[in-house]
């Protein structure tokens, strides 16, 4: 029971989704790189399921 507290609570540090996308457009290096890195997200970079062929 013990364990399952602890995976549980391990979890709940995992970053949400769009905490990934706002990490992931805040390590742009220039405009243009940021104009790409939006377009990515947009069209589902972080978004796509494991099942999606």
């Amino acid at each position: 029971m013990l364990n399952i507290l602890k995976s549980l609570k391990s979890l709940r540090n995992f970053p949400s989704l769009a905490e990934l996308e706002r990490d992931y457009l805040n390590a742009s290096v220039s405009r243009i790189d940021l104009e790409r890195r939006q377009r990515e997200v947009d069209n589902g970079l972080f978004r796509r399921s494991s099942f999606d062929l």
